[in-house]
């Protein structure tokens, strides 16, 4: 797991060299760098670049490679197919247990498989303080990576004074009593659940949904070690196929020969302007000489609050938007996201591009308000919407990745398709939010020719018929917001 290393002293560097350190730094990870920018949309394009001199100047060559996990060596912590698996279960029954809850199970799925990568098993005490204060940890060879969720897991007094002296203990399911993994080398610590819900959310303000469902009913202590789970983690759910790990995901792209990989993460049914923002991100690569960008369409697939569209419902929805060519199947990759979902704006998404790092991304799209939500008591958004592209642009650990913030996409009245928002003639465009999205549905009214594929709003009015009850007013129609 990655450990607390000692800090440079800065005290007697000038502000000038540090600036030359980070550049230099930032230079050893690009290799190389394209840039280009409009009045609407700001890329940073880096990559591997080769340097070719002829006779007509300096030429640059984009070369293909995906970029390098996070501490150098993607990390697996599924015990492998064998008599040592077995070995494994029949130790863990002879250890102290501590359940897990589903949320907990969650985070033992993205432990396991690499996207927290270095780390290799839930926070000990070190790992969470530099979490919480510094949204990064500093390894031993004192290079940073990104971090900014706390990866934990709380015990309650019971459970602390069950375990004693044991240095082990075995991770079970509560729902299955199933056990799931051994944690080693185990540290507890006290779970300052105040302390942490004000650093990651910026607000102790009461109804968060994770604060709801996972930290304000969870005991006082926390419980850190080294993970070893004992087979890979399956649902059951007929989805565990799109549930590719980062070591498959990178598998897959080098099998698809891509040469830039640019993630798309959402908790919602694609509607035309996402896909406008994802082709158009694809093209503007080729133009950057890219040959063959792959996108990652990857939407989280963890505990999300509960007015939320579920995660089966969206996958349907995702594979209509293929079968009717809105997006390319060839060039695009559809994946789960195994992690739970905060709501935690600026703090959540470096969690999200982070983790895509490791999945092989090196380009990440960000739209307004990522990560974001309703202030759960004052009518205004909990995030300012413009934070998370920009403390994404700024996070420690993330300089190699590069960010492609949204260009603002609405339907256009005059063309009657989603298009990017010219302000020049403003009065033309209509913003449909996802509220009134899900209102149209829920009323079986169709929305403005060209938002959504017709098999994808199929697909989503089918999830809300399925909430009402067959003897329901067919006539009863919700208001839909402006």
């Amino acid at each position: 797991m990655a450990s607390l290393a000692k800090f440079p002293n800065y005290t007697n560097q000038t502000l000038d060299s540090r600036r030359i350190s980070h550049l230099h730094s930032r230079t050893k990870a690009f290799h190389g760098q394209i840039s280009f920018r409009n009045s609407n949309l700001s890329f940073n394009l880096s990559s591997n670049l080769n340097s070719k001199r002829s006779s007509r100047g300096m030429r640059m060559v984009v070369s293909a490679s995906l970029i390098e996990p996070d501490g150098g060596k993607l990390v697996d912590l599924v015990v492998p197919v064998g008599p040592t698996r077995e070995l494994k279960r029949r130790q863990a029954e002879r250890l102290p247990r501590v359940e897990l809850e589903r949320i907990d199970v969650e985070w033992v799925h993205v432990l396991s498989e690499g996207w927290a990568s270095p780390l290799r098993g839930f926070m000990r005490e070190a790992e969470f303080l530099q979490t919480l204060h510094f949204n990064s940890l500093r390894l031993d060879d004192g290079s940073v990576v990104n971090m900014s969720v706390p990866i934990v897991l709380a015990i309650d007094d019971a459970t602390k004074q069950s375990i004693g002296d044991s240095t082990k203990v075995a991770l079970v399911d509560r729902r299955t009593n199933k056990i799931v993994a051994i944690l080693s080398d185990i540290e507890i610590y006290k779970h300052n659940k105040e302390e942490m819900i004000a650093r990651t959310w910026g607000t102790t303000a009461p109804g968060l949904p994770y604060i709801e469902e996972a930290i304000k009913s969870s005991g006082n202590w926390l419980i850190g070690g080294d993970l070893e789970v004992i087979e890979p983690i399956k649902y059951n759910d007929g989805l565990d196929n799109y549930r590719l790990s980062p070591a498959q995901l990178r598998e897959e792209f080098e099998k698809r020969g891509a040469d830039a990989v640019f993630a798309f993460q959402l908790r919602n049914p694609v509607h035309n302007g996402h896909a406008l923002l994802m082709t158009d991100t694809r093209r503007r690569l080729l133009e950057k000489g890219y040959k063959n960008p792959i996108l990652l369409l990857h939407p989280l697939g963890g505990f999300t609050k509960a007015d939320d569209v579920p995660l089966s419902w969206r996958m349907k929805q995702h594979q209509k938007v293929l079968e009717d060519g809105v997006l390319n199947p060839d060039s695009t990759v559809v994946s789960i996201f195994p992690s739970p979902m905060h709501y935690a704006g600026p703090t959540e998404v470096q969690w999200h591009a982070k983790a895509r790092i490791n999945a092989g991304a090196n380009f990440y799209i960000v739209g307004r308000d990522p990560a974001g939500m309703s202030h759960p008591i004052e009518k205004r958004d909990l995030y300012d919407a413009d934070h998370g592209k920009k403390v994404l642009s700024m996070a420690p650990g993330l300089e190699k990745l590069n960010i492609l913030p949204f260009r603002v996409a609405a339907y256009d009245t005059k063309k009657k398709k989603m298009d990017f928002f010219d302000p020049s003639r403003k009065d033309d465009f209509l913003f449909i939010s996802g509220t009134k999205m899900r209102t149209l549905a829920k009323n079986r009214e169709s929305p403005p020719d060209g938002f959504m594929c017709p098999g994808g709003w199929k697909v989503l009015v089918d999830y809300y018929d399925s909430l009402t009850p067959p003897e329901t007013n067919p006539k009863f129609r919700e208001a839909v917001p402006a």
